[in-house]
């Protein structure tokens, strides 16, 4: 990697280097930060040596510069993702101011509330509405990931009372429930413009093409978007849809929920039940309170139950829904309860835990949970910790201290562990890989300008969801910064944390990494103006020309591929999905929901 000036050689992963001054953010790109501090581990040696330099190029906008890490001697976390400039042009979504500094971000409009400070009485919900709202004027931020998409983070320390809902008081069905399939012609319900137009030999297609639904002025979130054998599940607004992956026809009639879906699930359970999360009114006092369970491959509901607020500036007005195996977490800012997610019954309670230290975020798979807390808020010792628990019990697994100073940001991966961290004092960040016991094992050590999508929240940690970053047993894979030209995917060790092989983007655009599997890279290359979008892959090995061209989009569908801000995307079955994680309140009759792609 380049040497800064003025430093000695680097040993080990290398000394850490002095701040650099914050840079301009670049004109666009698919949402990594600029360039990396020294690695997360302070000064004091670990399993490697001494710590390294942070990953990726010189140090992003605002807060993260060149700056020693945060572990000390204690291992690094699992979460992070960095500070994220406005999109490129390149890839095809509209401009977005950068987030505020201090705030890793991507351009989505953050969550309401978001963690507080710990405290003693609650107060009424009305006061502590007030008391959130006056500390941060916040809004909803949206990741999706390449099948599952992210949820909003919070926490609760309740007890919910869990009863299968009644579908009477509840009805079903909804405004688009007769609204044709748009197969792409401009016949349908998905636009007037022929989608398909210019087609030529060995094009793909837009198979189906849907509108989305009227919303507020304000706007309405819709996050997540699950993908099955058979259908498409798209929340939005106050519905859930369910489209047939062939043809864009209703897998079952639209659900309709009483009051906007404020949270989802960013994964199914092994047997196909989801969780979606939905206000308690529409008053300024609402919360984010009421979780309905649906069945993905029927849409009948199944449990229903309000999480009960927990203390002083824990309340349910943003939560985050995790799952892992059997086991739903329910987060607020500073608590967690776990809940059968065949049942919707009470498990257990994640609360505040040693002298100080509250839970704050959750992240999960099928076989594990994460969580981060934040301890001694407030001192001069306030630093964060990072726990992996049983989920089936709540029993800790192991957990690490992080340094003073360094704030677990995002997870690019949880298998193998991989986190992305943040000083803001120090403008610094690092991203790091964590073994299954909790130790620290490497740091990314290459200098570089890498940029994922995952998003920012104000006050609000949102550890999962993450696009435009892969992962497998021992590989990282990240894509650089858009500078006006084609960007390149890099491969990088995360048993060394060096470079392995990069690849340019074809045809001068840009790409970003979908998933791994079978020994490839899956990426999605970018729309230009006049040419469709692609889904390529490459052998994880590498190569010099290693392009696989799986899907091209006709070129009739690049201007609708370039309407899609940061969108929700899977690659299923030979057919790619695009979809939005945000409805604006704009009156636009032709605002996209999800646009389909096959042969």
């Amino acid at each position: 990697m380049t040497q800064p000036p003025g430093q000695p050689p680097q040993d080990g992963f290398g000394a850490p280097r002095e701040p650099q001054p914050p840079q301009p953010p670049p004109p666009g790109g698919h949402g990594l930060p600029q360039s990396p501090p020294p690695g997360p581990y302070g000064s004091q040696p670990g399993p490697y040596g001494t710590p390294a330099p942070g990953p990726y190029g010189s140090p992003p906008p605002g807060p993260y510069g060149a700056q020693p890490g945060p572990y000390g001697a204690q291992p690094p976390g699992p979460y992070g993702t960095p500070a994220q400039p406005p999109p490129p042009p390149g890839y095809g979504y509209p401009q977005q101011p950068p987030p505020p500094p201090g705030q890793p971000g991507y351009g989505y409009p953050p969550y309401p509330g978001g963690p507080g400070t710990p405290g003693g009485d609650r107060p009424s919900r009305k006061g502590r509405t007030a008391l959130i709202v006056a500390a941060a004027v916040t809004a909803l931020a949206l990741v999706g990931g390449a099948v599952w998409a992210f949820t909003s983070g919070g926490g609760d320390g309740g007890k919910p009372v869990a009863g299968r809902s009644d579908d009477a008081k509840q009805p079903s069905g909804g405004p688009s429930a007769s609204a044709s399939v748009d197969d792409g012609d401009g016949t349908g319900n998905g636009g007037t413009d022929d989608l398909n137009a210019g087609r030529k030999a060995g094009d793909g297609k837009v198979l189906w093409n849907k509108t989305a639904p009227q919303v507020p002025g304000s706007g309405a979130a819709a996050p997540g978007l699950w993908v099955t054998g058979t259908a498409v599940v798209k929340p939005a607004y106050k519905q859930v849809f369910a489209y047939r992956v062939t043809d864009g026809g209703p897998a079952w009639a639209p659900i309709t929920l009483p009051q906007k879906i404020c949270a989802v699930t960013a994964r199914p359970s092994a047997d196909g039940k989801v969780v979606v999360a939905y206000m308690d009114g529409v008053s300024d006092r609402a919360e984010c309170n009421q979780l309905q369970q649906i069945d993905l491959a029927t849409g009948k509901r199944g449990w229903h139950t309000e999480v009960a607020d927990g203390a002083l500036f824990d309340s349910t007005l943003n939560i985050e829904l995790t799952v892992s195996g059997k086991t739903l977490m329910v987060g607020r800012s500073q608590s967690g309860t776990a809940l059968d997610l065949a049942t919707g019954h009470k498990l257990y309670d994640k609360k505040k835990y040693g002298t100080a230290c509250y839970p704050a975020a959750f992240a999960g798979d099928d076989s594990r949970i994460i969580q981060v807390a934040s301890c001694e808020a407030g001192k001069s010792t306030a630093h964060d910790e990072i726990q992996e628990f049983d989920p089936a019990t709540g029993k800790a697994r192991w957990t690490r201290k992080v340094t003073a100073g360094w704030r677990v940001a995002r997870t690019y991966s949880l298998h193998p562990l991989v986190v992305y961290l943040t000083n803001q004092e120090k403008k610094a960040w690092n991203i790091s890989t964590v073994g299954d016991d909790g130790r620290f094992r490497s740091e990314v050590k290459v200098d570089e300008k890498f940029q994922p999508s995952c998003g920012f929240a104000i006050l609000q940690r949102a550890l999962q969801g993450c696009q435009g970053v892969a992962a497998d047993a021992d590989t990282l894979y990240l894509p650089t910064q858009a500078t006006g030209g084609p960007n390149e995917i890099v491969a990088l060790s995360l048993t060394t944390g060096k470079e392995k092989w990069r690849i340019k983007a074809p045809d001068g655009r840009t790409m970003v990494p979908l998933g791994t599997g079978g020994g490839r890279l899956t990426a999605y290359v970018a729309p230009s103006y006049d040419a469709g979008g692609q889904v390529v892959s490459v052998p994880t090995t590498g190569g010099t020309h290693p392009f696989t061209t799986l899907l091209r989009n006709p070129p009739g569908a690049a201007k609708v591929e370039r309407t899609y801000f940061s969108p929700l995307t899977a690659w299923v079955d030979g057919r790619f999905y695009l979809a939005t994680n945000r409805l604006s309140g704009t009156g636009d009759a032709d605002q996209k929901l999800m646009t389909a792609f096959g042969k």
